[in-house]
């Protein structure tokens, strides 16, 4: 079947790939309208209980923080037992516009898996089988980790940011008034930076593959790595207190020695 397939697709010009490619990304562009279509009809429901959520007290990561420093003096207070921020419109048309494109963002997420089947079916006729295999394995795990790291940012990173930064005062004076558009730039900044962050593996894995990255490279830069992360784990969350600073750092610390898992040990 696959000699067939490849036989097929040499025998086939170059104006009937095209068609091939814009029959395949028509289909693409179909699924993301029907996501984006289902989110737009479901996005109240999804800012209140979703989006939303991290605003409220409740959210499953600050009652966990809340336990955890009950039962250890001498972790930070963590108590949220009053926490609440209140979002603001300044814009007019900023609710509207917000709906649209935060449709649009969580269409292309969530059906990116469903776009990677599609052009894989079209890519994969001209593969070897043992290229399919791999790229076949490649494309899963860079999935499974893209919604990982997003769901990390979710649960862990984003929250901690928002508290942080929702009732810092540099003065007394000034009250913080949080607009919706500038929670929702920092919601999907974070969020999707996290998850590119968690393809590092994979990104690993294919210039290991190149001959552009060796396990000596972890062992040589592993200082510098620590040093690098700590720094952007305390930009991701400027907070004073070591712990919060430790849940945003090991994560991305340990991707990086996952990382170094993937890279085959060049043969001398």
């Amino acid at each position: 079947m696959a000699e067939n397939s490849s036989e097929t697709l040499a025998r086939m010009s170059f104006w009937e790939h095209v068609s091939a490619l814009r029959a395949v990304l028509l289909k693409a562009g179909c699924v993301i309208v029907l996501f984006g279509i289902g989110f737009f009809v479901a996005m109240p429901w999804i800012f209140d209980n979703v989006i939303l959520a991290p605003c409220n007290a409740g959210f499953p990561l600050y009652r966990l923080l809340n336990k955890l420093s009950e039962i250890s003096g001498t972790m930070p207070d963590f108590s949220v037992g009053n926490f609440h921020v209140e979002l603001i419109n300044i814009q007019l048309a900023s609710q509207f516009f917000i709906h649209m494109s935060t449709s649009f963002w969580l269409a292309l997420v969530f059906s990116f898996p469903v776009i990677i089947y599609l052009l894989w079916g079209f890519v994969s006729p001209a593969l070897y089988e043992n290229e399919r295999s791999k790229a076949g394995r490649a494309f899963l795990f860079g999935n499974v980790m893209f919604f990982t790291g997003v769901a990390v940012g979710y649960f862990l990173v984003f929250p901690l940011t928002l508290r942080f930064l929702a009732e810092y005062r540099v003065s007394d004076m000034i009250t913080n008034q949080i607009s919706l558009d500038s929670y929702m730039d920092n919601f999907l900044v974070l969020i999707l930076v996290m998850g590119i962050i968690f393809e590092l593996p994979l990104v690993a894995w294919m210039l290991g593959k190149a001959g552009l990255l060796s396990k000596d490279f972890f062992k040589v830069y592993r200082r510098h790595a620590i040093v690098s992360l700590l720094i952007l784990a305390a930009v991701v969350t400027p907070t004073g207190d070591p712990f919060t600073l430790m849940a945003v750092f090991l994560p991305i610390y340990g991707l990086w020695e996952f990382s170094a898992y993937f890279v085959t040990v060049r043969k001398q």
